[in-house]
C-alpha cells in the first residue's frame, strides 16, 4: 500500500476513537524546507524554540495534514485533523516506528511526542528558528502569533485561503532563503501527541507524521497498556 493511500483512506473508512468508521481526507500544505536536515515538530505558539527534531536527508518536502470525518452520520459536519505529515518518499510503506531522541529510540511500548497547548502542530527547520525568527522567543506571540493585524501567523491560519482554514504554510519574519513552518490545528486540541517514522521496504524514511490520536480503535476497546499501544494500532491498519 502506498503511504498516500494509507493516510488518505484508499482502501476505506478508517477506525476512529470515537467508535464509527470515519472519511480521511489528505490535504496538500505545500512545501518546507528543512536545509539544516534536522526536523521540528512542536506546538508553534508555546515551543518553537523547543522542538521535538529528526534527522532527516537535507531538502526540500511536501506537507500534508489528513483530515477525518468524525461525525456520526458521516456527512461532514463534524472534521478533525488525524496527521501532519512531511513526505520524504512515495515509496511503499513496510513499517512504521516511533522517532528516536538524542539517545537512540524510546523504551518499549512508548514514544516520544508534542506537547501542545495551543490547540496547533508544526513542522519545520529547526535550526533556521534561531536565524530566522526575530528577538526573543518571549516577544513572539505578541509580535508575530497574534498583532492583530492582518498578517500574523493567527489571521494566516483563521484566513480560508490560500490554505484551508486551520493550517498555513509561513515563511519566517527574518527568512532569507525561504525557511518557513507549516502548521495545522491539533485535531482534539491540547495534548500530547506521538511522532513517528515510516520506511520502505529498504529501510529508507518515507514520512514523519505528527498522529494527532483520531484514527484508532475507541479507548474502550484497546487492549491493556493502550496509552502506548499507537504503534501496534497503526500497523494493523496498514496490514
Amino acid at each position: 500500500m502506498q503511504l498516500s493511500e494509507f493516510f488518505a483512506g484508499a482502501s476505506g473508512p478508517a477506525p476512529l476513537v470515537t467508535g464509527v468508521r470515519g472519511t480521511l481526507t489528505v490535504h496538500d500544505l505545500g512545501t518546507l524546507r528543512v536545509p539544516s536536515g534536522s526536523l521540528g515538530a512542536a506546538d508553534p505558539f508555546v515551543a518553537l524554540d523547543l522542538p521535538i527534531t529528526v534527522q532527516i536527508p537535507p531538502g526540500a518536502y511536501p506537507v500534508t495534514v489528513t483530515v477525518a470525518d468524525v461525525s456520526t452520520e458521516q456527512d461532514g459536519s463534524h472534521r478533525r485533523e488525524a496527521y501532519l505529515s512531511l513526505i520524504l518518499s512515495d515509496a511503499p510503506t513496510v513499517d512504521l516506528e516511533p522517532v528516536p531522541g538524542p539517545d537512540g529510540p524510546p523504551e518499549d511500548d512508548s514514544y516520544f511526542g508534542v506537547a501542545v497547548d495551543a490547540a496547533t502542530v508544526a513542522f519545520f527547520d529547526a535550526a533556521a528558528v534561531a536565524t530566522s525568527m526575530p528577538g526573543d522567543g518571549d516577544d513572539w506571540y505578541d509580535d508575530v502569533f497574534d498583532t492583530g493585524e492582518p498578517g500574523s501567523w493567527f489571521d494566516i491560519m483563521d484566513a480560508d485561503t490560500p490554505l484551508p482554514a486551520g493550517t498555513a504554510n509561513i515563511e519566517m519574519p527574518l527568512a532569507q532563503a525561504g525557511e518557513n513552518v507549516v502548521l495545522a490545528h491539533s485535531g482534539w486540541g491540547d495534548g500530547f501527541y506521538p511522532v513517528v517514522q515510516t520506511r520502505d521496504a529498504q529501510g529508507r524514511l518515507t514520512g514523519v507524521h505528527i498522529d494527532l490520536r483520531v484514527v484508532g480503535s475507541a479507548p474502550d476497546a484497546e487492549p491493556t497498556g493502550a496509552a502506548k499501544s499507537w504503534v501496534a494500532r497503526v500497523k494493523r491498519l496498514l496490514g
